[in-house]
């Protein structure tokens, strides 16, 4: 699925992890695709209310949980700086899609890192 919506499109999400070079682009591709899935769901589905994006925000947040193990295996990790960067990510796709009263915590709350 395309994404549709422009300002999403042209974000470039991680991109200050990107630029370190204690995360590994391959994993970070990983990441940014999870990111991506999240906007096509949320395109594809439509979410109502906060509520029902939280419930499509918590499993992109359990796909993060699992990439952990991929950021071990590449000796790095999901840590302060990566958190922020994350969390601030998925606060972007939130408030892009209209949803500007999301709570950024509430929107990763599952979240083992």
């Amino acid at each position: 699925m395309t994404i549709t919506n422009q300002q999403v499109a042209a974000h470039p999400f991680l991109r200050g992890l990107y630029r370190d070079d204690y995360y590994p682009d391959h994993v970070l591709d990983l990441g940014k695709a999870i990111l991506l899935r999240l906007c096509e769901r949320i395109e594809a589905e439509r979410p109502a209310d906060l509520p029902a994006l939280y419930l499509l925000t918590g499993a992109a947040t359990e796909e993060f949980n699992a990439l952990e193990a991929e950021f071990e295996a590449a000796d790095s990790e999901i840590e302060t700086v990566a958190r922020e960067e994350i969390g601030g990510d998925f606060w972007f796709v939130a408030n892009a899609y209209g949803f500007t009263d999301a709570d950024a915590e509430e929107l990763i709350s599952g979240r083992n890192w």
